[in-house]
């Protein structure tokens, strides 16, 4: 997104463990101490978040920019600027919120884990499924607890059609349509590098599709999943080296469920769209339709609708403030639970789908 703005690299750690785990007990009488490490838009807005909910106490941030620190200090006083990971691990953290390049996200959320820091960190959780199970074996063998900044679950729209699925309002859903294009495309030069991103447009727009999808349906069994990517209009052969070497800007993907469960993907960097983005999930089923939109090319206006025949029933409509949502829902269950939620392991299949869509097996 082009209001967006990411932080770039820090040097991944090499620090002793400061702990084995977060002791409960203390966990519940004291607010968590934080740290950051990240300070572009993404991580300075999930800061805010958490510090103004009052769950938890920000302590520490690390980032390159000055000018980012010196912004951060400027509204939170008290919290203190670090120069690297090991720097942040020096003030005695319960828990890390990481919001750095993708190509960094498993090694500092592992290194937390290890020193017996619970993380939050910015999806994708890691670059495909080999790293994610990684993250999530070292967070299970520490009991800890572990986020990823999946935010589209915590909208209000999505909140709402969610309830419509599980009541079985909408009887069976047989088919879903998944749409995220984006007008404007990163403007981080890692984000086009596969090294370091991971993938393109899919592994950076679609994921949040995949996962909200999965999410609303529970997580049911993916039998296939097949996928078509492109780049600056020429295609691109998933597994290939062609494919290894650059990122899509634009991709298809159909994702068959074990129940026969059918669900389209289409997302997009740089699209002629005709408005700033396209966002949209669309759940068919036997008994009525209903869908979560984006508004007028908004990055964060949403509805929720139900679709009966040919009428349309509004149900939910902004404003909805729900962009820290999944932080502060994080910074909640890290003061009062902070061992191992095994409602993560739900990224490992998300990471599965993604991998099938770029032929990585």
């Amino acid at each position: 997104m082009s209001a967006l703005e990411y932080s770039t690299a820090l040097r991944e750690p090499v620090a002793e463990p400061r702990r084995a785990s977060v002791d409960a007990s203390a966990a519940a009488s004291a607010r968590p101490r934080l740290g950051f490490l990240g300070a572009g838009w993404i991580g300075r807005h999930r800061l805010m978040a958490i510090a103004s909910s009052g769950l938890a106490e920000p302590v520490a941030v690390s980032d390159p920019s000055a000018e980012a620190l010196a912004e951060i200090q400027g509204q939170l006083p008290g919290i203190a600027a670090a120069d690297s990971l090991d720097a942040l691990f020096a003030h005695e953290l319960d828990g890390l919120v990481i919001a750095t390049p993708s190509a960094l996200h498993a090694a500092q959320a592992e290194a937390a884990l290890e020193r017996g820091i619970a993380v939050f960190c910015q999806k994708p959780l890691a670059r495909n499924r080999a790293e994610t199970a990684r993250v999530l074996d070292a967070a299970r063998r520490a009991d800890l607890l572990l986020g990823v900044d999946l935010s589209y679950r915590h909208t209000a729209a999505a909140r709402c059609i969610q309830q419509l699925i599980s009541t079985g309002e909408l009887g069976e859903v047989y088919a879903v349509d998944l749409v995220f294009h984006n007008a404007y495309g990163p403007d981080k030069a890692w984000f086009r590098d596969p090294k370091l991103s991971g993938g393109g447009c899919v592994i950076d727009l679609g994921i949040h599709m995949v996962d909200l999808a999965l999410w609303m349906l529970g997580f049911p069994e993916v039998r296939t999943t097949s996928g078509r990517l492109w780049s600056k209009g020429r295609r691109l052969a998933p597994g290939s080296a062609e494919a290894a070497a650059e990122v899509e800007d634009f991709a298809t993907a159909e994702i068959e469920l074990a129940n026969g469960t059918m669900l389209r993907l289409a997302c997009s960097w740089n699209l002629p769209a005709g408005r700033d983005a396209v966002i949209e999930a669309q759940f068919h089923g036997t008994r009525a339709g209903a869908a979560m939109r984006n508004l007028g090319g908004s990055f964060y206006d949403f509805a929720a609708e139900r679709y009966d025949g040919t009428r349309t029933t509004r149900l939910v409509e902004p404003p909805d403030d729900w962009g820290g949502r999944a932080a502060v829902s994080w910074a909640e269950r890290l003061a009062s639970r902070p061992g191992f939620d095994p409602e993560i392991d739900s990224a490992l299949q998300v990471a599965a789908v993604l991998d099938a869509i770029y032929g990585r097996g």
